[in-house]
């Protein structure tokens, strides 16, 4: 009987000193082996075993970046306004050994090392800084608290603010500036674009003109070269076509018709032509012959000695 006792604390102590000794690390993860109470080595992840009753495994420290947000913290700009800011920090964690015995409590330390440094930031920005240059002020965060924490084996990524919130007072006043801006673009806008709209017109009219003026011109040449080269070939037409006086005197007759025609014609005038313009289709029907012209001599008077 005593000595089963004995097997079974016997089975007891192995079984417990194997579940000491065996030990498997996630992925991701890192343990922290003291030996006797001095530090001795880092677990990586995988299956590893430990002495048991003489190395002592640390909480696992977590490798991924982590995140975390800091409440509101009031600071003080440069031209004295008290503004509330968020920020949000990532960080990772490079050395597990340093993570664990240079820090005792990292998260406080960090959040107080960057309220500090975010102090020393925005008190020399004014608050129209403070919200147009972020950017700026994120770097600026992300290497101090970098060079502050690199000793404690932790690596700041990036620094985020994540809002910035000024008095009711100073929110309301930059609202009503804000508007008061946008009010005056819009009004600076209206009169450049009637400004602009008056000059396009005025230009349209312009060209508009110039180009009826031109067309008018380019109208009444050609309209003249037209009327010109008809009369040169009437006129080729004519000499060409050697008209004797019957034909012309006849062509008149045609013509006066045309002369009486219009509403705004109440006489009609017959010139002394019109006579002689019958008497020479009369002496064309009787065929009569043509007088000879004023200038020229008669022919007997052409036989008479000078």
């Amino acid at each position: 009987m005593a000595a089963l006792i004995v097997l079974a604390v016997v089975l007891l102590f192995v079984l417990v000193a194997a579940a000491r000794s065996i030990r498997v690390i996630p992925q991701a993860r890192a343990g922290v082996v003291e030996r006797l109470g001095r530090y001795s080595r880092t677990l990586e992840p995988g299956l590893t075993i430990v002495t048991p009753f003489v190395d002592r495994v640390r909480p696992l420290v977590d490798l991924r970046e982590q995140v975390v947000n800091f409440s509101p913290q009031s600071v003080i700009t440069e031209d004295n306004v008290v503004v509330g800011i968020e920020t949000v920090l990532y960080f990772t964690i490079t050395d597990p050994r340093s993570a664990t015995y240079e820090i005792a409590n990292p998260l406080q330390a960090i959040e107080q090392l960057t309220v500090t440094t975010l102090r020393n930031v925005i008190g020399g920005l004014t608050l129209e800084a403070t919200l147009t240059a972020r950017e700026n002020v994120n770097t600026e965060l992300r290497i101090v608290l970098d060079e502050a924490t690199g000793k404690w084996g932790i690596r700041i990524n990036r620094v985020e603010i994540k809002s910035v919130d000024p008095p009711t007072d100073i929110r309301t006043a930059m609202e009503k500036q804000m508007r008061a801006e946008r009010d005056r673009r819009a009004a600076i806008l209206t009169a450049e674009g009637e400004k602009q709209a008056q000059i396009l017109t005025a230009e349209g009219a312009k060209q508009a003109a110039v180009l009826t003026a031109e067309g008018e011109r380019q109208a009444a040449i050609l309209r003249a070269e037209g009327e010109a080269k008809a009369i040169d070939t009437v006129f080729t037409a004519i000499h060409e076509g050697k008209p004797d006086r019957e034909l012309l005197s006849y062509e008149y007759l045609q013509m006066l018709p045309q002369l009486a025609e219009g509403t705004a014609n109440k006489v009609f005038v017959v010139p002394s032509e019109f006579a002689q313009a019958f008497a020479g289709i009369g002496d064309a029907l009787r065929g009569k012959p043509e007088p000879p012209p004023a200038n020229e001599k008669h022919p007997r008077q052409r036989d008479l000695p000078a």
